[in-house]
């Protein structure tokens, strides 16, 4: 089963409020949450900070976004065994991060690459996509 592509435009909708919550909940200044900044890398993001994020769109959006949602549909089709291999993401798997992922500049994307950096990839337009996701589920 193949998803419906998230539109340009429908990303632009929901942004404005996404770039908000994203500045609010990490403490950075709004025209620093560009759609191509990494949480961690550009926005000083902990692992901690994600939960409150996840909280403050559900809240923001009046959406559900399942603890490890993310990283499981980052995952998509692929079994854990064929995503990582002791704990490093294989081939298939980073031709699916790619695939999912597609917002992310490609040079972000290191090989050999540990399964739990996968976070390190999220990007604000990431998050704008868990949002459109999560509405299109409700």
């Amino acid at each position: 089963m193949s998803e419906k592509a998230i539109s340009q435009a429908e990303i632009d909708a929901v942004f404005p409020k996404v770039a908000q919550i994203v500045s609010d909940a990490l403490g950075c200044d709004l025209e620093d949450v560009k759609p191509t900044a990494s949480l961690i890398q550009d926005l000083d993001a902990e692992s901690i900070d994600f939960l409150d994020l996840v909280f403050r769109l559900e809240k923001g959006f009046g959406v559900k976004i399942p603890r490890g949602k993310i990283v499981e549909d980052a995952r998509g089709p692929l079994p854990e065994s064929q995503f990582e291999t002791k704990g490093i993401v294989t081939e298939a798997g980073m031709a699916r991060l790619r695939e999912f992922l597609s917002e992310v500049p490609a040079d972000r994307f290191k090989t050999p690459m540990k399964a739990g950096d996968v976070p390190r990839l999220f990007t604000t337009e990431t998050f704008c996509k868990v949002v459109i996701r999560a509405q299109r589920a409700a």
